[in-house]
């Protein structure tokens, strides 16, 4: 009879290509695990081979065929087909370190404790500036936080307490779901420790756009959902967003107005000053997360820029809402060969 396993893996994706070779390469490569491991892929309806792929590498593999597909309803069939007590949670752009399953099967010990994650930092950020300044992103404080991302160590019993995740999201999932844990007195904990290296691969000013966009329709979406309860989420980031996404608008049409007005260009250059400006004074604020002063400088750009693509963002969860229509999957990532 063959064993139960103590561990199921599930890998989701969508045209992941040689980043879900990857992937699914560096899972099998667990170290120090005691038991049988089982590996689930759910393909959101791929056009390459990933399903070959995946189950020449000895994964069992799940295909979705949904007219709105989304991550929440590719790890939802993968845990619920799951067996194990424990199910680790990968994007499939994302490369496993060996130690991390063992290592959050000691936090999850504590019976509080409902969900571990560990670093997620991006493998390649010397490939586009995107990838550099977006790779600042992940880095966050070790302790109790308040969610998760993809990426994490999550108990059955708490998954199946709260009903998994929302499959009604496009985005936002993760967040939804702990700050349903959390409810129930569950806590989510990020350990300072390795866990994955991530493909972000966006080389492209369209991706990263689409990308904020995605943001803002999560922002808009969740928060709306926990306001006015004892256990907000988001609501500070959504409103933070309404006002600096308007105030930068207003900026760049003033001052784009003024000049074409004026015939100067000294207003769109005072207006660029104080984007310089502000990029800076959030630079100095987050010199805990890189030594580097260049990368350091582009985030802080990044900081103040993305603003407006998650205001649009926003607008248009709003937008769709009121016109009674669901937003379909926000796609940023081309196929990898």
């Amino acid at each position: 009879m063959k064993e139960t396993p103590s561990l199921s893996v599930v890998v989701i994706g969508r045209n992941e290509g040689s980043r879900l070779e990857k992937c699914l390469l560096s899972v099998r490569a667990i170290e120090g695990w005691e038991g049988p491991v089982e590996i689930i892929y759910v393909d959101s309806g791929s056009s390459d081979n990933s399903c070959q792929l995946a189950r020449s590498l000895g994964c069992r593999v799940i295909e979705l065929n949904s007219e709105r597909p989304s991550a929440a309803l590719g790890r939802n069939a993968g845990w619920r087909a799951a067996q194990a007590p424990l199910i680790l949670f990968l994007d499939g752009d994302t490369i496993l370190d060996a130690s991390f399953p063992s290592a959050g099967a000691t936090a999850l010990r504590d019976p509080e404790v409902a969900v571990v994650f560990g670093r997620r930092r991006e493998i390649r950020p010397e490939a586009s500036i995107f990838n550099r300044v977006l790779d600042l992103d992940w880095i966050a404080p070790a302790g109790i936080a308040e969610f998760c991302g993809g990426d994490a160590l999550i108990r059955r019993s708490a998954l199946e307490a709260v009903n998994g995740y929302d499959d009604t999201l496009i985005a936002g999932e993760e967040p939804d779901m702990c700050r349903r844990m959390r409810g129930r007195g569950n806590r989510i904990l990020h350990v300072d420790r390795p866990m994955t290296g991530h493909d972000l691969a966006i080389y492209r000013w369209r991706q990263y756009w689409r990308r904020a966009v995605r943001t803002g329709h999560a922002y808009a979406e969740v928060s709306r959902r926990y306001a006015g309860t004892e256990m907000p989420l988001w609501s500070a980031e959504s409103r933070a967003n309404f006002r600096r996404g308007i105030f930068w608008m207003a900026l760049g049409i003033l001052s784009a107005g003024a000049s074409l007005l004026a015939h100067s260009l000294l207003p769109a250059a005072v207006a660029v000053s104080v984007l310089a400006l502000m990029a800076a004074r959030t630079a100095r604020k987050f010199t805990w997360k890189s030594s580097d002063p260049l990368t350091l400088l582009l985030y802080g750009l990044h900081s103040h820029v993305q603003q407006l693509p998650i205001l649009i963002g926003q607008i248009s969860y709003w937008h769709s809402r009121q016109q009674g229509r669901r937003k379909g999957l926000i796609e940023y990532k081309g196929s990898a060969v």
